[in-house]
């Protein structure tokens, strides 16, 4: 976690590193490493200077340096993900006050994604310059799109306003992931599209351990971790430990273990991770130590241990409260007070 904090800036932003680029998803994942790390005070600075630079639309840019956007690009991932990182610093701090205040942001973002929604029931990775949906949906991003409007239905009921466009949006994008695979774009030689639909919850039991076990000599190294792309002798840390993410969500603990111990190769002497090893030329690549590598680290681990009350977001997403509930031992719904527009 402290390599993850030394590379925030005083404004809140968490870019990769200092001086690159910021981009929302992973911004995100950053954020709730420090909340893991008791670090809520960081996690929420990062997450007021997202709500701040949100665009009337529900959107973010795709990417930022120093402040300033440099690919302007409306990517529906980026729009969802913010409602992933509230509702897991709601379960790690109880943090009314912060629900409260970025409620209307996550709002707006979820809007926008069920905006994009496809016929087919995918949703469309970005829109064109003309403001309409592009028609290519991705896996691994419907996949994360799954898991941020479950967890935007379970903020509404903190909210106490239900949202049933996202709950009708997230039964047919499930449903899609789980039947129909055509309707996404083949990128099958990356890694995330094979564990990203177990990892996020949209399949799971059995059949979540069969696709684990259909691709894994395909991706996986041994001792050394998963390859990011099948035909590239190249194992990263994140996609390593978000497989230990989606063995987890299986049932298979045992195996995410391994994975985590097997990609420390990466850290670094200050607890960085470098992001990969070309193990053919045992070189690492590319040459940089990006917060959201140490932070799939971060949550991996909390995910096997059970460490933080946040856990049980990856470790066990059915644990998500159906729509119009907020189950979660300890919380109240509604909060305190109307969550302001």
């Amino acid at each position: 976690m402290a390599a993850i904090a030394a590379e925030q800036h005083p404004d809140g932003a968490l870019p990769w590193s200092r001086g690159a680029q910021l981009d929302p998803w992973d911004s995100v994942e950053a954020a709730m490493a420090l909340d893991v790390g008791g670090e809520h005070e960081r996690a929420a600075a990062a997450y007021r200077w997202l709500a701040a630079r949100q665009r009337p639309d529900g959107s973010w840019a795709a990417e930022y340096r120093d402040g300033a956007a440099t690919s302007p690009a409306v990517e529906s991932n980026h729009a969802g993900y913010l409602a992933v990182g509230v509702w897991h610093s709601w379960l790690a701090s109880r943090d009314e006050r912060l629900v409260r205040e970025l409620w209307p942001a996550v709002r707006r973002g979820l809007d926008l994604v069920v905006r994009m929604q496809l016929s087919s029931g995918a949703v469309s990775w970005a829109l064109r310059p003309d403001g309409t949906p592009d028609d290519t949906a991705l896996l691994t991003g419907n996949a994360s799109l799954f898991q941020a409007l479950r967890c935007g239905v379970a903020l509404a009921g903190l909210a106490g306003e239900p949202q049933p466009d996202w709950e009708l949006a997230v039964t047919d994008l499930g449903t899609t992931l789980r039947t129909d695979p055509g309707a996404f774009a083949d990128r099958s030689r990356y890694s995330m599209d094979w564990y990203y639909p177990v990892l996020a919850g949209a399949v799971t039991g059995e059949a979540a351990r069969a696709r684990l076990a259909g691709d894994w000599d395909r991706f996986v190294v041994p001792g050394l971790g998963t390859r990011c792309v099948a035909d590239r002798p190249w194992v990263t840390g994140a996609e390593t430990c978000e497989l230990a993410l989606a063995l987890v969500v299986a049932g298979q603990p045992d195996a995410a273990r391994e994975q985590v111990a097997a990609m420390q190769h990466l850290r670094h002497d200050d607890g960085s991770y470098w992001t990969g090893l070309v193990y053919a030329d045992d070189a690492r690549w590319p040459v940089e130590r990006p917060t959201w590598t140490a932070a799939a680290v971060v949550l991996a681990v909390d995910a096997l241990a059970r460490a933080t009350p946040a856990s049980g977001l990856f470790a066990d997403p059915s644990a998500l409260p159906a729509p119009g509930t907020v189950d979660v031992p300890g919380s109240a719904a509604p909060l305190p007070g109307r969550v302001e527009s």
